[in-house]
């Protein structure tokens, strides 16, 4: 599916700029929100206008009163969390750059900003509405807790609204009035130690608010005497034919009134009807349900079924449901829901397996990360999940900071599996550690209505595939049991796993999970080992630590000290590596493997480089790893790279970095990911092919050649003829013990199709000398070495020529370029690792983001290769390209345009 990516684009090229202080805006810059008068309707509140306490300090009563003065206070968006609110006003510069955060969490002459309450004050407008129209407050997440006042009148106080997922809803209807009505929010700072909220861990600094706001947005809400709420669909497929699906429908009717309401509940889902009238006493609430035996038609016949990325499409059916009170509509709801089975088991190992429409997937995802101060950004999300399909990814999992309704649409459109649940090394895991903070009853009910709002959010979208009640930790038995019961009351009908390690629960059983690490750097050859993080089971998160961006936004995100203490200091602390306390503030142990097996860098450039080398070929193997192994004897089940995005600019645990500039992470994975896929073994050197879809293979031709450093062959072999079940591997053959080899030597891989059309080309580069792990001194984040693979000769390799060839063509809302990269047959030397970019212009920014078919590539004298990129369309000058290799000398051209379709073709290179 494409996507238009120009408002990412604005928003990527703004954050390249330093937001210079200014003063706060007037207090007229927002209009009142206008609320949609009609029943059913729900209007977001779009913006508020926000103050500390320390100058507003004036009790709720007067600040939600009209005429109230706001000369001063900051106009700001409407899930704005406070330090997302000063940021849109420019009161700090770029806080992303260097350690300029630190000048915020500072506290300034009059103390902290952020240990004391802040308000958020609103207005908006109501019609006339008619008899018995009642208006409802949604407050859909708050950190940590606020006190509510509408129009002078206290609605809740912050033991009511507390936690940063409950959603609670208030009938203010006696409280407002036709014309401009005053909502005032007192939001109460949090501590993620202390409250329910949301912390950061390791991932990045902590954000100096502590992400103190209504973060989910408030919502204003109209209905008659009887409101729709939680509608649920629930399918139950057939298998393994797929042939028949029982949809069973579920929503709550709720009687707001003082007085008894007969109420007629209708509805269609999947072309069904549905008609249902009950009996509601005052304030009364009924869940009203439908089902095959009450309507013959929710059993349907040949259902569209929806399947995880690479393994069918992706539809979606719609319910829409109404409720009636003397023959007029008084409330109005609907949902969208996916067709599919989901179900997970345990191996004979003990790991858990899932299973989507009774087939097993191997997982292969990575965790998500929001944005540090959480700012609401839909361009730049629909441009994340155009990255996740990119690489061939099938699964996110979420550890704690659940997103919105929007990240779980996008999911559904594009296939991509959900592994939700909560955090760690916080409040929500106190409880379960020894001197952890403890919990009292008030904790406890945040926690219930925790889960009971997010199972609501999440239930009907057929991306999600479980939820983790723990991360690192399993709850302890009374809060596993609340959590439990709450999601069966909820009617959850996904696998609720305990934690995202090795830990069980009375009423989940074990997890069948593992998170043994590593987290810092180990080689390649470390995922196909049988130990701690090997390719075998499931994988909760791991990685090998550090992802080194490229060279612009180092430049972007470093001070000049900071990048030259990176590749010359590697002792010191990075700010944009980790939490000053956490091990992954250096990168020792990554600095010293890349100096051990590239040679010791001679400036940041080369550091640089040498950095992209690793990172792919770490990468890659992780993932690989795990496909060679997903149906092996002890299966691996699951992978989820630690992590997939960062919140901020970061040294490590990324695909794609903070501006989202693919580097060499990225096109390692995507590599990997491959639908169909070619692949070398570093544990036994064995060729192994994978097929990710779930389409059946045939007459497949394969290519296996090794070369030495000077690029003469040293083996070659063809394979004819090769069928490949889909969501299989299969073993082609093992290298044989090759003599000559050169100390470093070269692995090279084609795939193509029956019709000899290339599918996947692979290159490694090797050792003789192996790595060495080991493993009797790992800890929980690493596994050190007693020997570095020795790949240094690599430096020594002449300069290489590569010619460029390059075109550019509208495709509605994108431009498509088009790169060919050529290898003269006379010339003398390999091109290793040649990566392309597109600037807009000679001088302009980089296009991103951007989708390539491939990158980071290597070829041999008299080979040529196409890639393809797609980026957001822009109409005035010729885009250029970059090409820039290990020993390729960097080269410019401006890309031509592509003659329209039908045109008289020439060249123009």
């Amino acid at each position: 599916m494409r996507i238009t990516i120009r408002p990412l684009l604005r928003m990527l090229l703004a954050l390249a700029l330093p937001m210079a202080a200014s003063p706060a805006r007037a207090e007229s810059a927002y209009a009142p929100t206008p609320v949609d008068g009609s029943n059913g309707a729900t209007t977001a509140i779009a913006h508020w206008q926000i103050q500390s306490s320390a100058k507003a300090q004036q009790g709720g009563a007067e600040i939600s009163s009209p005429g109230f003065p706001t000369q001063g206070w900051y106009p700001v968006s409407g899930r704005a969390t406070v330090m997302a609110g000063l940021l849109e006003n420019g009161i700090y510069k770029d806080v992303f750059h260097s350690d300029n955060l630190r000048a915020v969490e500072e506290p300034d002459a009059s103390g902290n900003l952020f240990v004391i309450p802040w308000w958020y004050r609103t207005e908006f407008t109501l019609a006339k509405g008619a008899p018995g129209l009642r208006t409802l407050l949604r407050t859909n997440g708050m950190i940590a807790s606020a006190d509510v006042w509408v129009n002078g009148h206290l609605v809740a106080d912050h033991a009511a609204v507390a936690g940063a997922y409950p959603v609670h809803e208030f009938d203010v209807t006696r409280w407002v009035h036709a014309g401009t009505n005053i909502l005032a929010l007192r939001v109460h700072p949090g501590d993620p130690r202390k409250s329910l909220s949301m912390g950061w861990v390791d991932w990045n600094p902590t954000p100096p608010d502590n992400n103190m706001g209504p973060w989910r947005g408030v919502d204003i809400v109209q209905t008659g005497p009887v409101e729709l709420r939680f509608p649920q669909v629930t399918p139950a497929l057939s298998l393994p034919d797929l042939a028949h699906a029982a949809l069973t429908v579920n929503v709550e009717a709720r009687n707001l009134d003082t007085v008894a309401h007969e109420t007629t509940i209708t509805g269609e889902v999947a072309g069904v009807p549905l008609r249902q009238t009950i009996r509601l006493a005052p304030g009364q609430t009924q869940n009203v349900s439908f089902s095959p035996k009450t309507d013959p038609g929710l059993d349907l016949d040949h259902p569209k079924v929806w399947w995880p990325v690479g393994m069918g499409a992706h539809p979606l059916y719609a319910l829409r449901m109404a409720a009636t009170v003397d023959g007029k509509t008084s409330d109005r709801t609907a949902a969208a829901f996916g067709v599919r089975s989901v179900d997970s088991r345990l191996t004979a190992q003990g790991y858990r397996q899932f299973l989507v429409n009774g087939k097993p997937i191997l997982i292969r995802g990575a965790g998500w990360a929001p944005d540090m101060f959480l700012r609401d950004d839909p361009a730049r999300m629909e441009a994340e999940f155009s990255y996740i399909r990119n690489l061939g990814l099938n699964t996110i999992r979420s550890e704690g900071k659940l997103e919105d309704t929007r990240f779980y649409e996008l999911a559904d459109r594009d296939g991509i599996m959900i592994l939700a649940g909560w955090e760690c090394c916080d409040k929500w895991e106190s409880a379960a550690k020894t001197g952890g903070e403890p919990w009292n009853a008030a904790d406890e009910k945040v926690a219930e209505d925790s889960m009971a709002s997010e199972a609501r959010l999440l239930r009907n979208h057929p991306s999600v595939i479980g939820f983790l009640i723990g991360s690192d930790n399993a709850p302890p038995p009374a809060l596993a049991k609340s959590y439990t019961d709450t999601l069966r009351a909820a009617d959850w009908p996904l696998p609720v796993i305990s934690a995202a390690s090795d830990q069980a629960t009375a009423e989940t059983g074990p997890s069948g999970m593992k998170m043994a690490g590593p987290y810092d750097w180990i080689p390649p050859a470390y995922w196909y080992a049988d130990k701690l993080g090997g390719a075998f089971g499931f994988d909760s998160e791991v990685s090998a630590g550090a992802d080194i961006p490229r060279l612009e936004d180092l430049q972007r995100m470093l001070s000049p000290q900071e990048q030259e203490a990176l590749w010359k200091y590697p002792e010191l602390r990075q700010y944009h590596a980790s939490a000053a306390w956490s091990p992954f503030a250096v990168l020792t142990p990554f600095d010293q493997a890349l100096a051990r097996r590239y040679g010791a860098p001679t400036s940041l450039a080369d550091y640089v480089a040498k950095a992209q080398l690793d990172n792919y070929d770490n990468v890659r193997a992780q993932f690989e790893a795990f496909n060679a192994h997903m149906d092996a004897a002890k299966p691996s089940t699951g992978v989820i790279y630690w992590m997939l995005n960062n919140a901020w600019p970061s040294l490590h645990w990324h695909l794609y970095d903070y501006y989202m500039n693919p580097a060499g992470a990225y096109f390692g994975a995507k590599k990997a990911n491959e639908p169909l896929h070619i692949q070398y073994a570093y544990d036994t050197g064995a060729i192994v092919l994978v097929n990710h879809s779930s389409a059946d293979g045939h007459g497949l031709q394969a290519g296996i050649r090794v070369r030495n450093l000077d690029g003469s062959l040293r083996y070659e072999r063809r394979e004819q003829g090769i069928d490949l079940a889909g969501n299989h591997t299969k073993t082609l053959l093992t290298l044989p013990a090759i003599a000559g080899l050169s100390r470093t030597y070269f692995v090279e891989l084609t795939l193509a199709d029956a019709d000899g059309k290339p599918v996947s080309r692979n290159v490694y580069w090797l050792s003789t000398l192996p790595d060495q792990l080991d493993w009797p001194h790992s800890n929980w984040y690493l596994t050190p070495l007693t020997q570095y693979a020795d790949l240094t000769a690599l430096q020594s390799l002449p300069a290489a020529t590569s010619e460029v060839q390059a075109t550019v063509r509208h495709d509605g809302a994108e431009d498509v370029a088009t790169v060919t990269l050529s290898v003269p047959a006379a010339a003398k030397a390999v091109a290793l690792f040649q990566h392309v970019s597109i600037r807009r212009s000679a001088d302009g920014p980089l296009a991103l983001p951007i989708l390539w078919s491939d990158n980071d590539v290597t070829l041999w004298p008299g080979e040529s290769l196409t890639l393809t990129a797609r980026y957001a369309a822009q109409e005035t000058e010729a885009p250029v390209i970059e090409v820039r290799g290990w020993n390729v000398p960097a080269r410019s051209i401006p890309a031509a345009a592509e003659p329209p379709a039908g045109a008289a073709q020439g060249t123009n290179h």
